[in-house]
């Protein structure tokens, strides 16, 4: 059995210099938690497997996202680290690498164009390209009215998955599980798969949402939105496949912290490394 991933978020706000990490409900309600370079020496030092860290206004201010803030964090921390947020370009793919992360996420460009998938899976491998997938639940009364999505019965009814933009602003009409196949194909290594419906509410993931996404691709999905106990990571990790269980909340706040969730994990039987 291969080992879970327990992953810290950091949604990074670049008004300032060194940036500032905020937490929202459902990408609104912002606070304010911490500086990035301190929270990932933390998460460093307190064992996490993957640092995500996403510039959550570089698609929507249309600029390039945060390689000074990836130089600082990599002088001292050296966990595996994602970054997302104004990919646009394979360019922007090799630059970030060479500030010191591994992987690359990104959404909106993808979605705008989808052949950069294929593009930057060639030049930086597909393990260093990873798609973020932001996603809406959208309920309907007849499941058989699907225009090509895919519909999937819930304990609310029936519904369908929509792929959101530039930060959850905008809506495609797109369908979630489609888009991820299509992901796939083109040469994605990871899908980070969100739950808008489910950000920052702490009441635990979207179950139907990643068990849908996870069982329609051979590559690893990260799940995310909802988190909010060890309890919710777990049952992520028995009810669904996924490689990765991203929080941000309980660990930015000290309410759980990573040590805590992965000896409670590990007290459950889940492969975890501790």
């Amino acid at each position: 059995m291969l080992t879970k991933r327990i992953i810290p978020c950091l949604d990074c706000d670049l008004q300032v210099p060194q940036g500032r990490v905020v937490k929202g409900v459902e990408f609104k309600e912002i606070k304010y938690a911490g500086e990035p370079a301190e929270l990932a020496q933390k998460y460093y030092e307190d064992g996490a497997d993957e640092i995500i860290f996403l510039d959550i206004t570089a698609s929507y201010e249309r600029r390039g996202t945060m390689t000074n803030v990836i130089e600082k964090v990599t002088e001292e921390v050296f966990t595996p680290l994602c970054v997302g947020g104004g990919i646009r370009k394979v360019d922007d793919y090799v630059n970030m690498l060479k500030a010191g992360a591994d992987k690359c996420s990104t959404n909106t460009a993808a979605i705008h164009n989808p052949d950069l998938i294929n593009e930057a899976s060639q030049v930086v491998g597909s393990q260093a390209c990873v798609i973020g997938i932001d996603v809406k639940r959208r309920y309907i009364e007849n499941p058989k009215e699907n225009n090509d999505r895919n519909i999937v019965e819930t304990e609310k009814g029936y519904c369908w998955f929509d792929c959101s933009i530039y930060g959850g602003r905008e809506f495609t009409g797109m369908d979630a599980i489609n888009w991820a196949v299509e992901c796939q194909k083109r040469g994605a290594g990871e899908i980070l798969l969100t739950s808008m419906d489910k950000d920052g509410t702490k009441d635990g993931y979207d179950i139907e949402l990643t068990k849908a996404i996870n069982e329609a691709v051979d590559i690893p999905v990260i799940a995310s939105g909802g988190g909010g106990s060890p309890e919710d990571i777990c049952e992520v990790f028995k009810k669904t496949d996924v490689s990765a269980a991203l929080a941000a909340s309980i660990f930015h706040f000290n309410e759980y912290p990573v040590p805590v969730v992965k000896n409670y994990l590990n007290k459950k039987g889940l492969n975890i490394r501790v």
